[in-house]
Parts: C-alpha cells; sequence; structure tokens
C-alpha cells in the first residue's frame, strides 16, 4: 500500500506575492524529480476557504484553512511575501500557524513581507535570518537585529528567510530542507535558475525536469 505524501503546506491570502513561491511550488509538484516519487504534495491554506486574489491577480481557492492544517503529515510550510504582512493583524494566524509548526519540529520558509510576520511574532529572534532589509524589518519592534543576514537567503534550524529579489535561493534552500531531491538534482536546478548555467539542464533533464 502507498503511504500517503507529506503535504508541504502554502499559506495563501490576498496579494501574496506568486512569484515569490511559484518556483518552489512548481518543483515541488514534479513527482519525476523527487527522490521519492510521490512523497511530498503541495496544498494551499487560507484564514478560511475563501478565494483569494494574489498580487499578480490570480484568483485562488484555499485547499484547506487554518484549522484544517495536520501536522502530522505536514512536511514544512511556505510562506509568501504579501502586503498585508506589514499592514497590521490580518495574517496573525499565519505566524501562529508558523509557530505551531516550529513546536513540532516542521520547516517554515518565509519570503519578503511574510519575514516581518515572522519578526513581529518573535520567531526570529534568536534565529539567523534575512529579509529585504534590516530597518524593514527592525519597524516590527523584533529583538533580533544581531542576527541579521545580508545575504538572498538563509536557513536556521527549521527556519528559512528569503529576500524578495531571490525567489530561487529560497527554493533551494527548502528544497535543501526536505531533502527532496538527490545532491546532483539539488546542486544542478540551482546552477540553472539561480546562476544561469545552461550546463545544468542536461542533469534536469536526464532526471525527467
Amino acid at each position: 500500500m502507498t503511504s500517503e505524501p507529506r503535504i508541504v503546506y502554502t499559506a495563501v491570502y490576498d496579494t501574496l506575492a506568486d512569484w515569490e513561491v511559484g518556483a518552489a511550488i512548481a518543483y515541488l509538484n514534479n513527482p519525476e524529480l523527487q527522490r521519492e516519487p510521490g512523497s511530498l504534495a503541495v496544498r494551499t491554506v487560507g484564514r478560511d476557504t475563501e478565494p483569494v486574489t494574489t498580487g499578480g491577480g490570480m484568483r485562488v481557492l484555499p485547499d484547506v484553512d487554518l484549522a484544517e492544517v495536520d501536522l502530522d503529515r505536514a512536511a514544512a510550510l511556505i510562506l509568501p511575501g504579501a502586503n498585508l504582512w506589514d499592514q497590521g493583524d490580518e495574517l496573525a494566524g499565519f505566524a501562529g500557524l508558523a509557530r505551531g509548526f516550529l513546536d513540532a519540529g516542521r520547516p517554515v520558509a518565509a519570503i519578503c513581507g511574510a519575514t516581518f510576520g515572522l519578526a513581529k511574532a518573535g520567531l526570529l529572534d534568536t534565529r539567523a535570518h534575512t529579509s529585504n532589509d534590516p530597518g524593514y524589518l527592525a519597524a516590527s519592534g523584533y529583538a533580533g537585529s544581531a542576527h541579521y543576514r545580508n545575504e538572498p537567503a538563509v536557513t536556521d534550524g527549521n527556519v528559512i528567510t528569503a529576500t524578495s529579489l531571490a525567489p530561487f535561493h529560497f527554493a533551494h534552500q527548502v528544497f535543501a530542507a526536505l531533502d527532496v531531491y538527490e545532491p546532483q538534482v539539488l546542486d544542478a536546478w540551482f546552477r540553472l535558475f539561480a546562476e544561469r548555467d545552461p550546463s545544468a539542464y542536461a542533469v534536469l533533464a536526464e532526471h525527467g525536469a
């Protein structure tokens, strides 16, 4: 009997930046590249199951709401950036969800504005991290500025953070945290998309990309 796939929950909410997580989602949904094909599945999670409108104008119907997240099957949580993260507490429930994932030993990956949400919730106070700018995160009132790193993406334990300008670095660190690809596939993916090395395509093609 085939076991059920682990779920990578991707948060969806109005104004989310589609382009920041598109690479990660697309390749997590490509079973041909996975070390164990079919071992992961991406599901969207919203505050409720009403449609949301992304920053790119797409309407997305969440698969589940916050209360329906199954931590027992969860592999990771991906939090895209959105205008709403630094404009109030509308997305506070997702920061709370992130805390639950971390308490359960599950990775949380946040990019752009979502890093502000993690900072505001105190989840970056003791972890190395990055964001769009140190001043941007300082506006959250967090106590972790000494741990800020001026890098495209940073992983510290189960927390991955990234600047809005580094969606491929972000995806690469998500893939690494989930151990979803063989090392040569992971390396080739990064060389092709982040470093524009055309020679890496042959490696991906060999594995069904």
